[in-house]
């Protein structure tokens, strides 16, 4: 599964089960007081059979931090937290997310879609493109820069690196 966190909504993507193509799935609408977000989330990546959920780290253009890439942290923490404390053993990555945003404005103006379907589009497709790049660049054995988000205390992450993991059955 691929998810694109924004302050307002949270786009969702899935894959086939044989990891090829990364579709569109849900755009939640973020609730920073009763994260009811992460909630439906969670309760999509049970009933989806998701065995990874890849996070977009929106660092930016020269590799820095923003207000955005912690709230991006924060988001793939608690959802960690979470999923343990439901006994689910899914794996969350966060992974370099530059551009998947500017891409995705990019291919919905291009495919003419209105104003008014662009807001809850937009996310989806931000995490279609998040999802792809790390489907398509894991199964050519490539590394895809970012790290697992370990179970830990709140605002205890551990540091960043790059992976590359094999997957048999990347119902990501």
């Amino acid at each position: 599964m691929g998810v694109d966190v924004g302050n307002a909504r949270v786009g969702l993507a899935l894959c086939d089960p044989d990891g090829i193509l990364a579709t569109p799935l849900k755009t939640l609408r973020r609730d920073l007081k009763k994260n009811s977000d992460r909630r439906v989330l969670r309760k999509l990546i049970e009933v989806n059979e998701v065995t990874e959920v890849f996070v977009g780290l929106p660092k930016t253009m020269s590799g820095g931090e923003s207000s955005s890439t912690v709230m991006a942290r924060e988001y793939a923490e608690a959802l960690v937290n979470e999923l343990a404390a439901e006994l689910q053993q899914v794996p969350v990555w966060l992974v370099d997310e530059r551009l998947t945003t500017v891409s995705a404005h990019r291919s919905l103006h291009e495919a003419g879609v209105s104003s008014k379907e662009f807001k809850t589009m937009v996310d989806q497709v931000a995490a279609v493109n998040i999802l792809q790049h790390a489907v398509d660049t894991l199964k050519v054995g490539q590394h895809l820069p970012g790290y697992q988000v370990e179970l830990t205390e709140p605002s205890t992450l551990s540091a960043p690196s790059t992976f590359n993991h094999e997957t048999e059955n990347p119902n990501v």
